[in-house]
């Protein structure tokens, strides 16, 4: 599976990954350089990351719908239960 990225996004990227070698190995990097490297961590690293995070949403949800009965439930044949006596609004009588 190819993880693409937005060209808007690939560009701050790239800007990022020039200022992490240039600040952790004291390396100049250019575009291309980074293009490559981002390209290589969306290939090899990106569908790890992927996985684990659906992983992490199937859990969630699934933990949400385990719990639907206690966050969603409504008492049934409650008309009567409160004892007082109900009547049923009708439309007055023209006469």
């Amino acid at each position: 599976m190819d993880i693409q990225l937005a060209p808007d996004v690939e560009k701050k990227l790239y800007g990022a990954i020039q200022r992490f070698v240039a600040e952790e190995y004291g390396e100049s990097l250019g575009e291309l350089g980074s293009a490559t490297f981002l390209r290589f961590c969306l290939k090899e690293i990106g569908p790890a990351i992927y996985n684990r995070a659906v992983s992490d949403a199937q859990a969630c949800i699934q933990e949400r719908v385990s719990d639907l009965e206690n966050i969603c439930f409504a008492e049934e044949t409650g008309y009567w239960d409160k004892g007082t006596k109900r009547t049923v609004a009708r439309k007055p009588l023209r006469g």
